[in-house]
């Protein structure tokens, strides 16, 4: 896919602050913060499977427990960096393909950086979460995906256009199956500089994480479908809900817990894209 049509003007400049190794760290920071969220989502999810006064909680929900803890706000602010990083980060793919991924105009490479574009949107919405709790002004997001899908359904083909967003969530978590099968994420990684217990565990860790991530997305995806069907705002879950949902199926103890250790597994393997993912390709 080319680059999108940036003004000329912008798009050297954009261009220079990308390749210039301290975006690098910015961007290497996102992800670790990303695997900081991640890890207090599943361990949260792992202490409600085992009993122990966890709960079921959205990354927001992850947000507030950090913030919460002895120098909570200071936690809360590099977290915050390291989000709005990783924002910039995903912008920079969906405009700039910075990896040099895709050099060919192929759909596959359009969804791609489509869904690159998706991920700067929401993880936006978590940094200005995360800026509300440290101001003390609040910061739930709860029942923003409601609220929208609301509104959505009640605009001509609002039905169709909520089965459609439920249909594309529900494709993503398919298509994390097939990446933890392929383990074609690799290919990321600067692997000549990892040994061969680091290239084990980052592929192990990276399909049991990118499997719950897919377990999670297809429960989501469902629910969307469903409120498309009913017409009913009231049915959409996020990431807490599906947990939730996990929870109450037979053997859900057992299912959460799993799919808990999975979230705790991809906020490893996010660490270790901190550490070893080849960002900024010449």
């Amino acid at each position: 896919m080319a680059t999108p049509n940036i003004p000329p003007n912008l798009k050297h400049p954009v261009q220079q602050t990308v390749a210039h190794p301290k975006f690098e760290r910015l961007a290497r920071f996102g992800y670790a913060a990303k695997g900081i969220v991640y890890f207090v989502v599943g361990l949260l999810a792992a202490q409600a499977a085992i009993g122990s006064g966890g709960r079921t909680t959205d990354t927001s929900g992850a947000l507030q427990e950090i913030v919460v803890q002895p120098f909570g706000k200071f936690l809360l602010g590099l977290v915050t960096i390291g989000i709005i990083g990783y924002v910039l980060w995903r912008f920079a793919q969906a405009l700039l393909d910075p990896e040099h991924t895709g050099q060919s105009n192929s759909t596959q490479r359009v969804v791609q950086r489509i869904g690159y574009l998706i991920s700067a949107l929401s993880y936006s919405g978590l940094a200005f979460t995360a800026v509300k709790l440290i101001l003390g002004s609040g910061g739930t997001n709860g029942g923003a995906t409601e609220d929208w899908t609301k509104l959505v359904l009640a605009q001509p083909l609002g039905q169709w256009l909520v089965g459609l967003a439920g249909a594309i969530v529900l494709g993503v978590g398919l298509s994390y199956f097939y990446q933890a099968y392929t383990a074609k994420f690799q290919r990321y990684f600067k692997l000549n500089q990892m040994n061969a217990t680091e290239r084990k565990w980052a592929k192990r860790l990276g399909q049991f994480g990118i499997v719950a991530r897919g377990v999670v997305f297809c429960i989501i995806g469902l629910f969307v479908i469903i409120a498309a069907l009913r017409s009913d705002a009231t049915e959409v879950k996020g990431l807490g809900e599906a947990l939730a949902v996990l929870a109450q199926q037979p053997y859900g103890t057992w299912i959460l817990g799993i799919v808990a250790l999975g979230l705790i597994a991809y906020s490893l393997y996010s660490l270790i894209e901190a550490r070893y993912r080849s960002l900024i390709r010449s």
